[in-house]
């Protein structure tokens, strides 16, 4: 069995990964020239880091990411509203990481590479179309760097990890559109600077009209005293206001936002001079899709943004498209026909997923600061008399819920590793 991957991002590497680890052999194929570091800071969830940790990975990551030791959620004045730990401090068998997204793609691409040979990732390959059999599927490539007519590829089966703006997708919800704003605005950057809190805390600030995320990135730099802050500086505009295509590698201008971010000097943290100290911006608006009723296309899967684009909200994105690759390739590893390991795939991830989707359309756990900006717009003196102890456990313990990553239920499950014989 040969499987064609179309996209090159976190899903296809991870699924290449996953795919050989179970003896089933594959290419990805990845519109982009050249594979490069690139993006700013993503949270890996304990119940990812768990599949990366059992794909052999687990040492690079600790060699570059930050373990997370607690979550913070703030008001916009700096108010504690709620705190917990995270990863090992909060009782998992696995950490969470906070990573550049550009280093976990190196480490996944650098993986990919030793395992399964150089050959393995075809770089300039656009994906156009496809047609399938009951025996195979050929997939059509053009090169936008040039080099020559078109390439057809057959394999038998094709798993769409090729993001929120999939081709794949298209061709079978050709009716579907842009993906849906919400009017919420990005702004992205990684400032240096000296650590906050623990050195590893992620603190949420604001509510769901303007917001401030960050948290520390950088192993080395921390080893050294210092600290490198991923941050998200967010704000709500109505939806009807024009905003270009989202695209991670937009430019911003600190301009546009930082007037809004001015008086939120906490103490603790200064996020104007953190947005002012950061060499380069980042805008993104907040984009996602409707779920849709299947991502089984008989021998054609989707995965990862392909398959249920989310808000980045909660931490779940990445974390996401990796268990993707994995349940994936367990299915096609213990399932006697790779057309029903599909329909387990997708009978298994595509509720859940979908759970997400429309969690974090509702801020998710984030939810907290929202109910507090309405019921104490200008701060409080105790929490609990804004939002029960009760209210703030159970929206937390909901959404880990939802995501799949409470600690006795991940600790517990059986490994989704299948290794091939002799591997």
């Amino acid at each position: 069995m040969h499987v064609i991957i179309v996209g090159g991002g976190i899903c296809g590497l991870s699924t290449a990964l996953s795919l050989h680890r179970a003896g089933i052999a594959c290419t990805v194929y990845e519109a982009v020239p050249e594979l490069r570091a690139l993006g700013v800071g993503i949270n890996l969830l304990p119940h990812a880091v768990r599949e990366l940790v059992e794909l052999g990975l687990g040492e690079a990551l600790a060699a570059v990411a930050i373990p997370t030791a607690e979550l913070i959620y703030a008001n916009r004045h700096g108010q504690r509203i709620w705190q917990e730990p995270r990863g090992l401090d909060a009782g998992y068998n696995w950490p969470q990481y906070s990573i550049a997204r550009g280093d976990l793609q190196m480490i996944l691409l650098d993986a990919v590479r030793a395992r399964l040979g150089p050959d393995a990732i075809r770089t300039g390959h656009a994906f156009t179309q496809l047609t399938q059999t009951d025996s195979g599927v050929t997939a059509t490539f053009t090169h936008p760097a040039g080099g020559g007519a078109d390439t057809q590829v057959e394999g038998d089966l094709l798993v769409a990890a090729d993001g929120i703006h999939s081709t794949v997708r298209r061709q079978f919800y050709p009716d579907e559109g842009d993906p849906i704003w919400n009017g919420c605005v990005l702004w992205r950057a990684t400032t240096e600077g000296p650590p906050f809190l623990t050195g590893r805390s992620m603190v949420m600030a604001g509510h769901a009209n303007q917001k401030f995320v960050c948290y520390p990135v950088s192993r080395a730099l921390h080893d050294t005293g210092r600290s490198l802050v991923n941050w998200i500086a967010e704000i709500r505009y109505p939806t009807d206001t024009p905003w270009p295509r989202e695209d991670w590698n937009r430019p911003g201008k600190v301009e546009s936002f930082l007037p809004a971010f001015q008086d939120w000097d906490f103490g603790w943290l200064n996020v104007p001079d953190i947005i002012r100290q950061a060499p380069a911006i980042y805008e993104f608006p907040m984009v996602d899709r409707d779920p849709v009723p299947t991502w089984c296309f008989g021998r054609v899967i989707l995965a990862g943004d392909a398959a249920h684009p989310m808000y980045p909200i909660g931490s779940n994105g990445a974390s996401q498209s990796i268990i993707d690759a994995r349940v994936l390739a367990f299915h096609l590893a213990t399932a006697g026909d790779p057309v029903d390991a599909f329909r387990r795939f997708d009978a298994e991830r595509r509720p859940p997923a979908t759970a997400i989707v429309l969690a974090n359309r509702g801020n998710g756990p984030e939810q907290v600061m929202q109910l507090v900006e309405e019921r104490a717009p200008d701060g409080f003196s105790d929490i609990h008399t804004v939002i029960s102890a009760t209210e703030l456990e159970e929206t937390s313990s909901r959404y880990k819920m939802t995501a799949g990553f409470v600690p006795d239920a991940l600790n517990n499950r059986p490994s989704l590793d299948v290794r091939r014989q002799g591997g």
